[in-house]
């Protein structure tokens, strides 16, 4: 009678966006598993492919020593991670897919098409021809029968595993699939959890109406701004409710955090970076006073439209009175926040399972043979590229060890 062969070990990935992704392409490539990823959505990656909408922001070509160190205080957990798949590697793999990247002005590395969609299908197409099984429309509702249940069009079902990866995402647009519903099935079991809360997000300000009515949408451009977070230049946009854009996003953190610290927080805007304040004080002086303050400020600043109407929103009647006074407001202008926009507006979210609820090879301490990655993870990182890379990252590294879990 033929020996009969050994029956590969099954893997269930629950979450598939890039991490669930990643971590699948890992095992399948040895063919020693079985690999099915199980998605709550219609479709895979569908939050990839909205960050792609308008140009895939795959990665960042700053120096890798710079690059790793964005991640805040997590930057120290992530770095052997990130060692093992950096911003090179990802657009190697990317190349290897069929998407040829280039370097934008900003550093920033983006698919030379500008779409998500044509990397997304040959991603997807591979893991298939690997005989990675794709389950779309399976929404784990928790622990059961030793497995795990899922919520699924046919009804309810429990599927077994070998071993598990966790990889649901945090909470920002929940309409894609990254609704933090997970958090309580995790704590039920003693898993340690942080809080999920916004990141490279917008804040609420008190707009009058008149402002609001005038300048939503309006692009905020040229000024540096200032918070806990150092001083950057680039600019943002006045929303309905407050402010956005990437130079808020790159303070959002440190204003977040201060306004949860402290109950205020604000954002510092000079708004004529290229001039001092003594030069500043000195043009406005000159001014006719009998002209008005519009043309005043624009001919010894150079300021009009919306940063005019900033500096009438929050600068003191006094302060705009007197040169000197006005040039300081130009330089520092104090916008007072009132609040974070909601976590289902931002572009991603930080909190979830805290760090030292995983060993080095990313399982679960309280539940053996199950792994997580991805944004489920207490970590957070700039717009730019450092947060897909890291989902990138972390579903590789939890399939590492995830294989050295089943081969043991």
């Amino acid at each position: 009678m033929a020996n009969e062969l050994p029956s590969r070990k099954a893997v269930a990935i629950i979450g598939g966006g890039p991490a669930g992704l990643m971590a699948a392409e890992l095992l399948s490539a040895s063919g020693g598993y079985t690999v099915t990823v199980y998605d709550s959505m219609p479709t895979f990656g569908r939050k990839f492919l909205l960050a792609g909408k308008s140009g895939l922001n795959i990665t960042h070509s700053e120096a890798y020593a710079r690059f790793a160190g964005r991640f805040g205080a997590a930057s120290g957990h992530l770095r052997a991670a990130l060692d093992t798949f950096t911003p090179d590697d990802v657009r190697h793999w990317a190349a290897g897919l069929g998407t040829e990247t280039f370097v934008g002005s900003s550093g920033r590395v983006f698919p030379k098409v500008m779409k998500a969609s044509p990397l997304l299908r040959a991603w997807l197409a591979r893991l298939q021809q690997r005989g990675v099984v794709l389950k779309s429309r399976h929404r784990w509702t928790g622990f059961a029968e030793g497995g795990y249940a899922f919520e699924t069009p046919e009804g309810p079902t429990i599927i077994h595993s070998d071993a598990t990866l966790l990889a649901l995402g945090g909470a920002s647009w929940p309409k894609l699939g990254s609704d933090g519903r997970w958090q309580p099935l995790l704590a039920a079991t003693g898993v340690p959890l942080a809080g999920l809360r916004p990141a490279n997000c917008g804040f609420d300000l008190a707009w009058d109406e008149g402002f609001r009515d005038r300048f939503a949408g309006v692009p905020v451009k040229s000024v540096t701004a200032t918070s806990d977070a150092g001083s950057l230049p680039g600019e943002f946009v006045i929303s309905t409710h407050g402010i956005e854009g990437s130079l808020v996003y790159a303070h959002s953190a440190a204003l977040r955090d201060r306004l949860q610290r402290e109950g205020r927080a604000e954002l510092a805007l000079d708004l004529a970076p290229g001039r001092s304040e003594e030069r500043l004080a000195r043009d406005l002086a000159r001014q006719d006073n009998k002209a008005s303050f519009s043309n005043r400020l624009r001919k010894g600043a150079g300021i009009d439209g919306v940063k005019s109407a900033l500096l009438r929103a929050y600068a003191s009647p006094a302060d705009l009175a007197h040169p000197l006074r006005l040039a300081a407001s130009i330089k520092s202008l104090k916008l007072p926040l009132l609040r974070p926009r909601p976590i289902a507006e931002a572009i991603s979210s930080v909190g979830g399972i805290k760090w030292e609820g995983l060993d080095d090879n990313y399982m679960l301490k309280s539940i053996p043979g199950v792994f997580a990655a991805g944004e489920m993870l207490d970590w957070e990182a700039p717009t730019g590229g450092y947060l897909l890379t890291a989902c990138f990252a972390t579903g590789r590294a939890a399939a590492h060890g995830m294989a050295a879990f089943l081969d043991n």
